[in-house]
């Protein structure tokens, strides 16, 4: 072949490979600049997915942020309130909020009785549970199943931090009722939570805090806690014990709390006294608390004996329970002196005349009517100036030459005279109260409300004089004005008994003592035969004044004094018994047999 020829062929396949390469090189290409592509999108795709959520990062700091700033808002339910004000507060652990563990109900099988036609008769019978196999070991011997009336829980599960709650519907987590929390210390934060919680919680009539490591300071929140929560009626705080013993400030004038339990409390007689004056005084009684239960602490004869200075004027304390302290015969002698009669002292004695005044004249602090005001006779020169009368005296007489020709001016004249002989007839009768002085008789163990007490009338006859005063005033103003009705000076409801009758001895007035308490324990103490003697003279008269008048008060129907330093089969202990067993309402007497006459 010649050469020409052979680097023709030549040039032609370099051409040809040349060429093939660079298509090679362009799809090559090509596909590169493909796959950059999808990448690049990818990587797009990817910094607007971050970006984004990032911007949702961001967006919920901030929102965090502001919530930290703004107060929330509570709304009745306590779980999720409590929660999220704990998340608030930065605590490390939330404690759970729970149902009250109770024990199942056992089930009871209902037998199926099979459909006899009717309505029944193509539906498909109930299938009824298959009676469960007892199960057997290698030897055959049954295995124990485990016990239906309880579940078992990890010990460290059991005992971390929970707050148990009953509720009235489980369904709806705002009518929760009663909240129980046991053995876990609250502190100041804790209880600031709950004053947020629990005043928007409307059902709430129970807390009880057992054990929880109360101090001076949570006790004083909880103490503001209660006037927010008008449902709270029951509070249990035993197991705990503070420095200062402020436990009045439970029961204030604001605190709706009527069942107080302080049982293990370490209560002294300090915090005994600071209690005593809250339940009652001369010029104010706790209205509210129904039972109250001090027992497992540390009260000796003072505490108690303040404790009785305040059932002296109290007349709502239903139940005491004192036992497992440390009172002996001097404070139970005190006690007894309240519950059977007692003379009154000297500011007992003021307050009680303040009383009765209040009553007998319920409008003496108000004020006249303002029509009244400018053309009242009775008032003293030294009020009204000289101009004052002179400019009222121009003004006043046009009115007046009115009313004369139009015939009204005799009734205002009649109105006058009115009250100048009204105010003559009261001063005749002060004067003849002053005069009469009526001593009544020492052997009287209660006075009538109607008579009188070293020269004074009591506030039921004054009352009543009033009363039909106002009448006979309401009926010669018929027609005229209508007058401004008075509000009674003291409710039916209740009665201060200061304002009871009373009996003049020897100088002093003498009150039945408190016969509104029908429950008292004093088991576990130190009692002796003078402490059993006092309760025992004082059940007595007890038992004598409530035949005689049973509306002011059944007296005690249960008393509990067993276990102190007398033996049980003592004669006081006996006498004691057989007044107080048919008092008791769970008393149930034996039956009694028919009499078996021999033949």
């Amino acid at each position: 072949m010649p050469r020409s020829v052979r680097s023709a062929r030549s040039n032609s396949i370099c051409s040809v490979t040349s060429e093939s390469g660079r298509g090679a090189k362009l799809d090559e290409l090509l596909a590169s600049r493909v796959k950059m592509g999808k990448k690049v999108e990818k990587s797009l795709n990817k910094e607007k997915n971050q970006s984004a959520t990032s911007q949702d990062e961001l967006d919920s700091n901030k929102a965090l942020e502001r919530s930290k700033f703004e107060p929330h808002v509570c709304t009745g339910n306590f779980s999720a309130d409590f929660s999220e004000l704990c998340r608030r507060s930065n605590m490390t652990y939330i404690p759970p909020v729970i149902m009250r563990p109770r024990p199942p109900a056992p089930v009871v099988q209902q037998e199926v009785s099979p459909a006899k036609g009717g309505k029944d008769k193509g539906k498909p019978a109930v299938a009824q549970p298959e009676p469960e196999q007892d199960e057997t070991t290698e030897d055959g011997e049954p295995i124990d199943a485990p016990p239906k009336t309880y579940t078992t829980k990890d010990k460290f599960e059991y005992f971390k931090p929970s707050i148990q709650v009953e509720m009235d519907n489980q369904d709806k987590a705002d009518t929760v009722n009663e909240i129980f929390i046991r053995g876990w210390k609250i502190d100041a934060t804790m209880m600031d939570i709950f004053k947020q919680c629990w005043p928007t919680m409307e059902k709430l009539h129970s807390i009880n805090l057992w054990n929880t490591g109360l101090n001076d300071d949570t006790l004083h929140i909880l103490a503001t806690i209660l006037p927010q929560c008008p449902n709270v009626k029951n509070l249990t705080l035993d197991g705990n014990t503070t420095e200062k013993e402020d436990w009045f400030e439970l029961i204030t004038e604001e605190s709706p709390v009527q069942n107080l339990s302080l049982r293990h409390c370490g209560i002294t007689n300090k915090g005994a006294t600071m209690i005593g004056r809250c339940i009652g005084s001369a010029k104010h009684s706790n209205t509210k608390l129904l039972t109250l239960n001090l027992s497992n602490n540390k009260i000796q004869d003072q505490g108690l004996i303040e404790i009785a200075e305040g059932l002296r004027l109290n007349r709502t304390l239903l139940s005491i329970s004192l036992a497992s302290n440390e009172i002996k015969d001097k404070g139970v002698v005190k006690l007894s002196e309240v519950l059977s009669r007692f003379p009154l002292r000297h500011e007992e004695v003021v307050e009680r005349r303040k009383l009765m005044s209040d009553r007998s004249s319920p409008d003496r602090n108000k004020s006249p009517p303002l029509s009244r005001r400018a053309d009242s006779k009775d008032r003293p020169g030294s009020v009204r100036s000289s101009t004052h009368q002179d400019k009222g005296g121009k003004k006043n007489e046009k009115p007046s030459a009115k009313a004369k020709k139009d015939g009204k001016g005799g009734k205002e004249d009649k109105d006058d005279k009115h009250e100048k002989s009204k105010g003559k007839k009261e001063k005749e009768d002060k004067a003849g109260a002053k005069k009469g002085n009526f001593v009544p008789k020492t052997g009287d163990p209660h006075m009538s409300a109607g008579a009188n007490v070293g020269g004074r009338s009591s506030g039921a006859s004054l009352a009543a004089d009033a009363k039909g005063k106002g009448n006979k005033a309401k009926g010669k103003e018929k027609g005229g004005k209508p007058t401004q009705e008075t509000e009674p000076a003291d409710s039916p409801d209740f009665i201060n008994p200061l304002l009871e009758g009373a009996d003049y001895i020897d100088g002093q007035l003498w009150v039945a003592g408190n016969r509104v308490l029908i429950n008292l324990n004093l088991s576990r103490n130190e009692i002796g035969e003078t402490g059993l003697e006092a309760l025992l003279k004082a059940m007595q008269y007890q038992t004598t004044l409530c035949m005689e008048n049973k509306s002011s008060g059944t007296g005690l129907m249960r008393l509990l004094v067993g276990k102190n330093k007398v033996r049980s089969s003592h004669e006081l202990l006996q006498k004691i018994t057989d007044i107080m067993l048919p008092k008791d309402p769970f008393y149930k007497p034996p039956p009694q047999t028919p009499d078996v006459t021999e033949a």
